[in-house]
């Protein structure tokens, strides 16, 4: 492999608690991404845990969020980030000129069952997908 000479893109996933979507989202980008990007994720009001209906629905395509704990939004991600998606958070996150901000309007995952959450997980997958074509021109 040969040393990067641009800075990697990063990309902060944000929700309410921290739990569902916004893991979902950052381990699938993790993952197809391969390393080229940047990945941070946050919650304006984390919960306790990682939601396991989120983990459940990851490890049957073989992604591990098992470990994952939800961290709480600081000003300073939002600042280290190129792309903030927003799920859900409303006008709880902080906004900072020259970002590129996108809102994800997904369902929340937060007390349903696994069934409930595969369609919002590959709803996330696509999306992720098209993110990574637009950092990375060159992904196929």
């Amino acid at each position: 492999m040969t040393p990067q000479t641009a800075k990697k893109p990063s990309v902060l996933f944000v929700c309410v608690h921290n739990a569902g979507r916004s893991q979902m989202a950052a381990a699938f980008l993790t993952t197809l991404s391969q390393g080229a990007i940047e990945v941070r994720s946050a919650g304006s009001q984390p919960a306790e845990k990682v939601n396991p209906a989120a983990v459940e629905a990851m490890s049957e395509l073989g992604i591990d969020m098992s470990a994952e704990i939800p961290k709480v939004l600081t000003t300073e991600a939002v600042k280290e980030s190129d792309v903030v998606v927003t799920m859900g958070c409303g006008d709880e996150c902080p906004y900072f000129p020259g970002k590129r901000y996108e809102d994800w309007v997904l369902e929340d995952p937060a007390g349903q069952g696994v069934e409930a959450v595969r369609p919002i997980r590959d709803e996330i997958k696509t999306r992720i997908e098209g993110l990574i074509a637009s950092l990375i021109p060159a992904a196929k």
